[in-house]
């Protein structure tokens, strides 16, 4: 191959937070649109499979590593558009997706903040509508720069042509696979001060003594960005090398969106489950779906008798937060049967199925979304 930083039999664990993953066949580290063409149409001459991997905070290899070639997407740079009334910002896709929050927040910029200190790179926040604290993708994204993985034409998706919806996109569902995300544009606000839309992360702006009301822009911004670092450290939501309880995909299963009637039914079958007596099941009003309700699927795993630190073979649910999944040996297997251990006990307590965030890459190249496709689930 004529790409200059190509690879053979490379490790694939150290390049995903999780740290778990056999030897990939062949890596290309493509820091251009042409190098990932490049890349593309040596793998397809040689019939050999094609992973495209970015920051891999979403990612789960096999053990057995990847029998191909695994794309890793490198793309750099931000570019500003900085007008009156608002502003638009172009991300490229190998960005590193926190860093480039505070250089919006640096920039005067609000939109991102409650963002901050989430891992992996710009080019997954459309594939997966990224969203914390009260903010989400989908609200401040333009446009998408895609590339067709087949024709290897650029092409340009508007924030309704992605179909976004809870951590789902159409790069997720029916054109996963086919194209390749290479940077993204965000319309951001100059010099306004942030809305908060989430109780937890009011309650801690209140506790810091922090009165937004006094704060405009870059201030305000900074401000609640430090708040939500310390909400995520405190669950070992940022990745920490010194801390083990950071080795993970962050949540590792979504939380149910149910109708009013599915969560009148789970109730029923809690109490079923647990007796009368049994604390009600916490829901809050989706933004997603309207009319459902939001169950917090930490609530979920923890009733269910996975509290935090339990552990099962090589792998154990955090010590600092219920959706979070750590690897202590390493191993896959290990990991996605203490996923199915919890997924098979909360069904048994509350009726509902936990699907998983994350992707598992088998090692023929297949890309397993949902439990539903993944025979070992």
């Amino acid at each position: 191959m004529a790409l200059m930083n190509f690879h053979e039999h490379v490790p694939l664990a150290p390049f995903t937070t999780l740290g778990i993953g056999g030897d990939a066949r062949y890596l290309a580290h493509c820091t251009s649109v042409d190098e990932i063409c490049e890349a593309l149409e040596w793998a397809a001459t040689r019939s050999v499979p094609v992973h495209v991997l970015g920051g891999g905070s979403n990612t789960l290899f096999d053990d057995q590593g990847l029998d191909g070639l695994v794309v890793r997407v490198e793309l750099a740079g931000v570019e500003f558009d900085v007008g009156g009334s608002g502003a638009l910002v172009h991300a490229a896709a190998g960005q590193d997706w926190d860093a480039f929050v505070q250089s919006t927040i640096d920039a005067d910029l609000i939109g991102l903040e409650c963002l901050s200190g989430i891992p992996g790179f710009v080019g997954a926040t459309p594939i997966q509508n990224v969203g914390a604290y009260g903010q989400e993708v989908s609200n401040i994204l333009v446009a998408v720069d895609v590339l067709d993985r087949v024709s290897l034409t650029q092409t340009l998706f508007d924030a309704q042509s992605c179909e976004f919806t809870y951590r789902d996109s159409r790069f997720k569902g029916r054109d996963r696979d086919r194209y390749i995300v290479t940077g993204a544009t965000y319309r951001l606000e100059p010099s306004a001060r942030p809305k908060i839309r989430y109780i937890e992360l009011e309650q801690q702006i209140s506790a810091a003594r922090i009165d937004l009301g006094r704060l405009t822009g870059r201030a305000a911004a900074q401000a609640v960005r430090d708040v939500v670092l310390d909400l995520r450290r405190s669950k070992a939501m940022v990745v920490d090398p010194d801390d083990a309880n950071t080795r993970s995909a962050g949540s590792f299963f979504l939380n149910p969106i149910l109708s009013r009637d599915e969560y009148d039914q789970t109730c029923a079958c809690w109490q079923i489950f647990a007796g009368e007596a049994a604390p009600a099941i916490p829901s809050y009003p989706s933004m997603e779906a309207k009319g459902g309700r939001k169950i917090p699927a930490a609530w979920l795993v923890e009733r269910a008798g996975f509290v935090r630190g339990t552990t099962h073979q090589g792998a154990r649910v955090s010590e600092r937060h219920a959706l979070a999944l750590v690897s202590q040996s390493g191993r896959e297997a290990d990991l996605t049967a203490l996923a199915k251990q919890i997924q098979n006990a909360v069904q048994t307590a509350f009726g509902i199925r936990l699907h998983r965030e994350p992707v598992r890459v088998t090692q023929d190249g297949t890309v397993l979304p949902s439990d539903d496709n993944d025979p070992r689930i």
